[in-house]
């Protein structure tokens, strides 16, 4: 996106769009988990370049708010959601309460900004929005293998949904799924290991495994993790994010870095890397795809989840991208031993996953976007 002016808005030929009629208008949405919000972000800098005037709408108090609100480009609204929880809670009786109230809620936001088109990447926040929407072609995209319970529930709502694999059309109603891939943050391509040395004080001697636990962190990844570090250590430099509240003194010494979270630095660790411990949430296996970066998957077990990263693991085990443990039967011989095939046998890996040919989905979920609001463009302009 170019500006001439404050305000003027311009495509790649220098038009101004906004004058010519032609700036389109997108809502998007998504929340409750980083894995809902970071794939928005990456789509909102593209879709601002493109000339986009871009509205988001999120729960009042997620992290979706201030991951938003830190870009200072994009209004941002907050609105009522339930959590859809999968267990017991008295909670679960007043959410329908609280959707039915955000579907009015985020009816009220879209009377009043007129998009060509929502864009809904999933989680509890995202259902009333997409109810909301009416008229409004709706485009949503999934990443897991097979559909959470927010999309399962949003899909009569839907016109187009995305997906991130290609088996995953099979659960979606036939003539609304497209298979786009997931789309990646640019900046993670651009990472610097030098600056990634300087940052973490490691002499760069030894390769570097890099440990993440999602953006809450893993409690009981972690404790494997450390109880592995002995074995770990002799042949790599760690460095492990650990989580809000989830790094732990007694565990220091050269060569082991532990933060709670990282944010602007992720691209030069990433750079730094030779390979991956990680859960297997979809956006971040996929980036360690983009990146060309093994990994040794550790799942969310069923009793804490739905079964989704599971699926995602067994997927990048079957295409030869990753190794896989269990949280529940691993040891901590278990994850050294698989840590060091892995790196013995990286080449192998790095190869087959230079071979995807959907490596970043973010030009195909934006083609289904672009289609959606030109045709709803039309649609107006024939009124």
């Amino acid at each position: 996106m170019t500006k001439e002016s404050p305000g003027m808005i311009m495509d790649k030929e220098g038009k101004n769009l906004e004058t010519e009629g032609k700036c389109m208008k997108i809502i998007m949405t998504g929340g409750g988990t980083a894995g809902h919000v970071i794939p928005n972000i990456a789509l909102i800098k593209k879709l601002q370049e493109r000339g986009y005037e871009v509205t988001y709408i999120g729960s009042k108090g997620g992290m979706e708010k201030q991951l938003i609100e830190e870009l200072g480009t994009v209004p941002y609204y907050g609105i009522s959601c339930g959590k859809l929880r999968r267990y017991f809670s008295v909670q679960n009786f007043l959410d329908p309460f609280r959707v039915v109230r955000g579907i009015l809620e985020a009816r009220s936001v879209i009377k009043k900004v007129q998009p060509d088109v929502v864009f809904s990447k999933g989680g509890f926040v995202s259902l009333p929005v997409v109810v909301g929407a009416g008229r409004t072609h709706v485009v949503s995209h999934e990443s897991d293998f097979t559909p959470g319970l927010a999309n399962r529930l949003a899909e009569p709502f839907c016109d187009t949904i995305c997906v991130t694999f290609e088996d995953t059309l099979k659960n979606v109603k036939k003539g609304k799924g497209v298979y786009t891939g997931t789309p990646i943050r640019g900046e993670l391509y651009h990472g610097s290991r030098e600056k990634a040395l300087a940052f973490t004080g490691l002499s760069g001697n030894k390769p570097v495994l890099l440990v993440m636990g999602g953006s809450s962190g893993a409690l009981h990844m972690n404790e494997l993790v450390r109880a592995a570090l002995d074995g770990l250590m002799e042949r790599f430099d760690v460095v492990h994010l650990c989580g809000a509240g989830k790094t732990d003194p007694s565990f220091e010494r050269d060569g082991y870095i532990q933060y709670e979270y990282i944010s602007e630095e992720l691209p030069d660790l990433f750079a730094l890397s030779d390979m991956i411990v990680s859960r297997a949430g979809a956006n971040a296996v996929f980036e360690f795809l983009a990146l060309a970066k093994p990994a040794v998957l550790i799942p969310l077990p069923l009793s804490a989840s739905r079964g989704d990263q599971i699926l995602n693991a067994k997927y990048f085990v079957k295409k030869g991208y990753a190794e896989m443990i269990d949280q529940d039967t691993a040891s901590p011989q278990d994850l050294t031993d698989a840590v060091m095939k892995l790196y013995d046998d990286r080449e192998r890996y790095i190869e087959a996953m230079k071979k995807d040919s959907r490596l970043d989905g973010s030009e195909e979920i934006i083609e289904e976007i672009e289609k959606a609001a030109k045709a709803a463009r039309m649609k107006a302009e024939r009124k």
